[in-house]
């Protein structure tokens, strides 16, 4: 059974930073795209970063420059290193896991991935 949990989610004010983390377990892909997403009241889902298990990264333009992603394969665990958050961030932020998504477009696309976790919310106060 595929579990995603993320956590690290919170509030912050503006200008402020935080670190998701999503704990991967019972997947058998050998390789794969992980991706966090966020949806916020009343918008799509939308991607926001992406990395492949060969460590290439994606980054929607919104928070290129400010958002890391990242992952410790000993650990199984996905990172979202979000700095300079704007109010604009705030929205309740997933993990995901796909077989290798091979365009920019995929990564980044919620349609193309099997597995989710339940998201933690990030506010950004102003």
């Amino acid at each position: 059974q595929v579990q995603l949990v993320e956590s690290g989610g919170g509030s912050v004010q503006s200008g402020g930073s935080l670190r998701l983390s999503c704990a991967a377990s019972g997947y058998t892909y050998s390789r794969f795209s992980m991706g966090w997403f966020r949806q916020a009241p009343g918008k799509e889902r939308e991607g926001v970063a992406a990395i492949d298990s060969d460590g290439r990264t994606t980054y929607a333009d919104s928070v290129t420059g400010r958002f890391t992603i990242s992952q410790d394969n000993a650990k199984n665990t996905l990172y979202l290193q979000m700095n300079s958050l704007k109010p604009e961030d705030t929205a309740m932020y997933y993990c995901a896991v796909a077989r290798p998504l091979l365009s920019r477009f995929g990564r980044l696309n919620s349609g193309y991935y099997d597995y989710w976790g339940q998201g933690t919310q990030v506010t950004v106060s102003s």
